[in-house]
């Protein structure tokens, strides 16, 4: 089916789909599937439609329930669209977007962005700072985790050129602002890094939020050599929570409205970008340094 609307949508092709595919279709079973890049599956659910009321006695049954089916599509997939493109819920959908790994608007501008509360990563005196705005629930963040930030740590980090600096960013919901809370309590005792790892390293699937809850985070703290009772008591009190809300704060002020986000010396990359996308400012950040 997903074929047939491909081509009723393309204007040189109407004519003979129309004639050739549509005498074969089957609406016996009344649901419709469709998946698009977003990972968003739709299921549109057509038993209770009643048909009569779409279409003149001289009307086509199946052209007509074509035609409500496409014109209920365009608008949950344009609806869609307008959600990922701005970053957030529409009310009451009770699900959260991904952030979307695209240039924001105003990203190469040069801000001022304190490197935040977390321990650096790095050479304190390195003539590069990276500060990054993430979300331990975000696929976009454990993508970069996974895949360019180790290539920068060797390359920048290790080797003295640039510091690493994590602020909290929080947005995708009350599972994003436990973990967030987690981390600050690790920091508390000392093991912030160590929690960072573990966080993104056992990232779940952005739909399944059973890990964010007090007895498994502090099972994951102990295993890192933290107290139990300690860090127990402190993702269950908030203790730290308004640090993590200030993080977020600052990163709005900074104009961050999705993760990942970076500033490299206040010049701002959005999204889960290449290693060679840093390198190229970094090198850059690093001739103007000398």
């Amino acid at each position: 089916m997903t074929k047939v609307f491909e081509k009723l949508y393309n204007p040189l092709m109407a004519k003979r789909t129309i004639a050739k595919k549509l005498p074969v279709l089957e609406l016996k079973k009344p649901t419709l599937r469709v998946k698009v890049k977003t990972n968003f599956p739709l299921k549109v659910m057509l038993e209770k439609v009643d048909w009569k009321k779409f279409m003149p006695k001289s009307s086509n049954p199946i052209l007509v329930a074509l035609l409500v089916i496409a014109a209920f599509l365009i608008g949950v997939l344009f609806t869609k669209v307008q959600y990922l493109e701005k970053g957030q819920l529409a009310a009451g959908t009770g699900t959260q977007p991904a952030a979307v790994p695209t240039q924001a608007a105003g990203a190469g501008a040069k801000v001022n962005v304190a490197a935040g509360h977390f321990p650096i990563k790095g050479n304190s005196k390195a003539k590069v700072t990276i500060v990054e705005f993430a979300d331990f629930r975000c696929p976009f963040c454990e993508q970069f985790f996974t895949n360019t930030e180790p290539q920068i740590i060797k390359d920048y980090v290790d080797t003295g050129k640039v510091k690493f600096a994590f602020r909290n960013f929080a947005f995708l919901g009350p599972a994003s602002v436990t973990a967030a809370d987690a981390s600050e309590c690790a920091n508390d005792q000392g093991k912030f890094w160590e929690y960072y790892d573990y966080l993104y390293k056992n990232q779940p699937d952005e739909s399944n939020t059973s890990m964010y809850n007090t007895d498994t985070l502090t099972q994951a703290a102990v295993g890192l050599g933290m107290d139990d009772n300690t860090f127990r008591t402190c993702l269950d009190g908030k203790k730290d929570e308004a640090k993590a809300n200030a993080d977020m704060a600052d990163g709005q002020k900074v104009g961050v409205s999705g993760t990942p986000s970076f500033f490299v010396n206040g010049i701002s990359l959005v999204g889960a970008e290449p290693y060679d996308s840093f390198k190229t400012i970094i090198d850059q950040e690093l001739a103007k340094a000398k």
